[in-house]
């Protein structure tokens, strides 16, 4: 098996050395999300609903380009800059999920984010 860069200008470009998923056999691994304009390039304003939905957003557009969807997310990663915000991010994150069969998941508060965002997230899906 080969691994397959996926990219899209659909979603945020990499800010560092990275890629915004690699393709390995019929998993996907995405590269952490931020809440990112993909046109303007820069963190949008808002809220953490606001900035959960769209790193999803920028996830879905992502998955799309290497053959799937968000219903195939086996496995998803939240960092919040504030564990304050779980709640408000598990409205929007349920809203694009649903709460019958989410992937599995772990979340942290982690000490800062890249651009100093409040939120980041990355999945493993299936095509």
């Amino acid at each position: 098996m080969e691994k397959q860069i996926i990219s899209t200008e659909s979603a945020p470009k990499a800010i560092g050395p990275y890629s915004q998923a690699v393709v390995f056999g019929e998993l996907i691994f995405t590269s952490g999300q931020l809440p990112m304009d993909p046109a303007a390039g820069k963190l949008i304003d808002g809220d953490i609903k606001a900035a959960t939905a769209q790193v999803i957003k920028n996830i879905r557009a992502i998955l799309h380009e290497a053959g799937s969807s968000l219903d195939k997310v086996l496995k998803a990663t939240v960092y919040l800059k504030d564990m304050a915000d779980f709640a408000a991010m598990n409205e929007v994150y349920t809203e694009f999920f649903g709460a019958d069969a989410p992937p599995a998941r772990t979340t942290f508060q982690v000490a800062r984010l890249p651009m100093d965002a409040m939120v980041e997230i990355d999945v493993i899906a299936g095509r």
